[in-house]
């Protein structure tokens, strides 16, 4: 029987209790992670209106950096300050980088918006998973999940669908407005509801300066892959030495990590190698996952044809897919003794899926690909939970948050980068630099020779090798055996 850790003691709070605080914080996810569905849609016709497709990368990874780096903090500051003066903080920030975003006249204006917004979306969803821990322990936190799935199926059925809807029958700055309602009335719960959590304040000391690196570091390495062969040739002195720079960056924020009292990611953490490669794992999984979904409305609009409207009801099968199989391997962990096995298969499935759209996509009817985009996602889903769950069950509980929160960092850092990598392929093999809508990028695409759909296929062809890696990594992880609480608390769900 597992014994409670001393930093793992919980109130006693009944189930009522607990089910009104976890309501509350739904809808505080749910902004967060419609965030990342709705503008996916949107973005070809941001980029339209806005006369500018050169730059439409920023958009998503702005948010991703600055919520990527944020994520370490909030949880911190939390720690030192409570959870709910920091949920506040955090959804009034992401309100007011919304409001930003929809009055922004400019691509560079939304784009330093958009950072704004991730300044307050980065902590949501990490804080609401702190608060749960918080409540629940491990072997009861199954039961309650079933209401955090719902957050995600909802977002990533009705994300895309709305952004496009929005985006070609109004504007596309509603989808920056729609946050307004729901970031007040999230506001409002969280003051009332969280009210309710208990206090354990900790001192901590906020590690700014690991941030910044980190910061600067991407920022240098994805501004490398957005000029490299447009504005200066690879080999130039500008491009090696953004490379340089990152190398650089990226080296004093490991001395940053090892000389810290308290780092932003604690090193500890990463020497555990179940962490270091389910991390990994998870980080190219997921990265890919966010590159295709910011692309593929590109790829249903500028090659397919499609409207916004159409595009978002295109891209369903790949959330919906993601969700069912991350549905599946969950509930599967709990039954079976090699859990490795079932995402294993499912990362085989993706990889050849992709490999499949890269080769023979502009061939095939628009149903056979959407049939061919949820196979694969249901592929990638299986990877989710049993990489999160393995990482939870490879460590103490008192390092439970410090790891899920280190996963959840590089998979964000992940999905940034993969994003600036895809848009340095369809914007270099186009050489449509400064292209302000669909049919400059097509113009481009043909004055260099090439067809704009198979520009796309070298985007599969990147996202079968992203998954090719996420299997790799996936492969060299040690499968421990799970921990009584975690298998219990798999089952829990499945008895919900």
């Amino acid at each position: 029987m597992d014994q409670p850790h001393p930093h793992d003691l919980r109130p006693v709070m009944s189930h009522a209790e607990i089910r009104t605080i976890i309501l509350g914080l739904m809808l505080s996810m749910f902004l967060a992670a419609l965030d990342q569905t709705i503008i996916a849609t949107a973005l070809p016709t941001i980029g339209k209106e806005l006369g500018d497709l050169e730059h439409l990368p920023w958009v998503v990874t702005s948010y991703l950096l600055t919520a990527t780096a944020v994520t370490p903090l909030y949880g911190k500051f939390s720690d030192t300050h409570g959870r709910r003066v920091t949920m506040l903080i955090g959804i009034a920030i992401f309100i007011l980088g919304s409001v930003a975003c929809a009055l922004a006249p400019s691509m560079l204006v939304l784009v330093l918006a958009r950072g704004l917004q991730g300044l307050g979306g980065g902590g949501l969803i990490a804080l609401a998973q702190t608060i749960v821990a918080d409540i629940v322990a491990p072997r009861e936190r199954g039961r309650y999940q079933v209401y955090f799935a719902s957050v995600f199926m909802t977002s990533s059925l009705a994300g895309p669908v709305l952004g496009g809807f929005f985006a070609e029958h109004f504007h596309w700055s509603m989808i920056f407005w729609i946050n307004l309602p729901l970031g007040l009335v999230a506001f409002a719960i969280a003051w009332q509801g969280l009210k309710r959590l208990p206090r354990h304040d900790r001192p901590h000391r906020l590690d700014l300066l690991g941030a910044v690196l980190l910061v600067a570091a991407t920022v240098s390495i994805m501004l490398a892959l957005s000029w490299g062969g447009l504005r200066y040739p690879w080999g130039s002195a500008p491009i090696l030495g953004l490379v340089g720079l990152s190398a650089v960056l990226w080296a004093v924020f490991a001395a940053r990590m090892s000389l810290a009292s308290e780092p932003l990611i604690p090193p500890g953490v990463l020497r555990n190698p179940v962490v270091r490669m389910g991390t990994l794992s998870a980080c190219f999984g997921m990265g890919t996952y966010i590159g295709l979904t910011i692309y593929l409305p590109v790829y249903f609009e500028a090659v397919r044809g499609l409207t916004a409207s159409e595009s978002g009801l295109a891209l369903i099968p790949l959330g919906a897919g993601t969700v069912t199989g991350a549905t599946l391997s969950g509930r599967a962990m709990a039954r079976v003794a090699h859990y490795k096995r079932i995402p294993m298969g499912g990362l085989v499935v993706a990889v050849a899926t992709t490999a499949l759209l890269a080769a023979f996509a502009n061939g095939l009817p628009l149903a056979a690909v959407e049939v061919m985009l949820f196979v694969l996602s249901v592929g990638l889903g299986t990877l989710l939970p049993v990489t999160t769950v393995a990482i939870q069950n490879a460590v103490s509980l008192h390092e439970l948050g410090t790891a899920t929160g280190t996963a959840n960092f590089f998979r964000s850092l992940g999905g940034a980068i993969i994003v600036a990598l895809f848009g340095s392929i369809v914007i270099g093999l186009t050489g449509a630099t400064g292209a302000a809508s669909f049919e400059a990028l097509g113009a481009s695409a043909a004055r260099s020779g090439v067809d704009l759909g198979d520009v796309f296929r070298f985007v599969f062809a990147a996202g079968a090798c992203g998954f090719l890696l996420a299997f790799l990594f996936l492969a060299a992880m040690k499968e421990l055996p799970l921990k009584g609480s975690a298998r219990k608390a798999a089952e829990a769900a499945i008895a919900d």
